[in-house]
């Protein structure tokens, strides 16, 4: 359904990947590996196969990280985004469909970005999607989406608002088939909405100079880091 319902919405990850990609090359020419941290089920992994040597993805969920297996043919690591530990270093980490929103304070998107920067070779890159600054969150916003995919149709109804420092957003889900009937299931995604300076704070504290970047394909806008060369 994940799948499905992202795809028939329109996500463009190819597009998505492009733009990450041209991002990491015009920082890092030679860049030639990658990590997709909070990969999910792959989609953004298997395009950036296309234009990397080596990429892996890392992911906190088991069901994603098998999925994620099946559907890209590279190295998927079972991980924490604050605290994990792979043999080997990639010339840019990112992490898109602001994965890193999850982080439930100031603390813990430190911790993250210090782990991804420990990741990096010299020079390397780091691109990360945000959640929506608190200035751009919809107070209220209601989203509603309709996909048939397979034989099914899935509709999805999600309401947000602000508690504090964190976007709480109800999703309700309608899963129809001629063979199954109509099936209900809902969930709650907490998403903290930190602030460009908490962002570029944690970069900094990571060791990269930092910059935010708006494009047409990231409408919440990237943070793209950059550490240091080799001396």
């Amino acid at each position: 359904m994940y799948e499905a319902f992202y795809r028939g919405r329109g996500k463009d990850y190819t597009g998505e990947a492009a733009l990450v990609t041209s991002l990491v090359r015009d920082r890092l020419p030679e860049a030639d590996s990658l990590l997709d941290v909070a990969c999910g089920s792959g989609d953004h992994l298997s395009r950036f196969a296309d234009s990397f040597g080596h990429v892996e993805g890392l992911d906190l969920s088991e069901d994603m990280v098998q999925l994620a297996r099946k559907n890209t043919g590279v190295p998927i690591h079972r991980g924490d985004m604050r605290d994990f530990t792979l043999d080997r270093t990639f010339g840019a980490v990112v992490s898109l469909f602001s994965g890193v929103a999850y982080c439930a304070d100031v603390d813990e998107l430190s911790a993250t970005l210090r782990c991804f920067a420990r990741h990096l070779s010299p020079g390397g890159v780091i691109v990360i999607e945000p959640f929506w600054l608190p200035e751009d969150f919809l107070e209220g916003y209601v989203g509603t989406d309709t996909v048939e995919s397979g034989g099914r149709t899935y509709v999805r109804v999600s309401h947000s608002v602000r508690d504090g420092g964190v976007s709480h957003m109800e999703v309700h889900y309608l899963v129809a088939s001629a063979e199954s009937g109509v099936t209900h299931f809902s969930d709650v995604h907490r998403t903290t909405l930190f602030t460009r300076e908490e962002y570029e704070s944690a970069f900094a504290r990571a060791g990269c100079e930092v910059e935010y970047v708006k494009d047409p394909l990231a409408p919440r806008g990237l943070f793209v880091g950059t550490t240091a060369p080799a001396a």
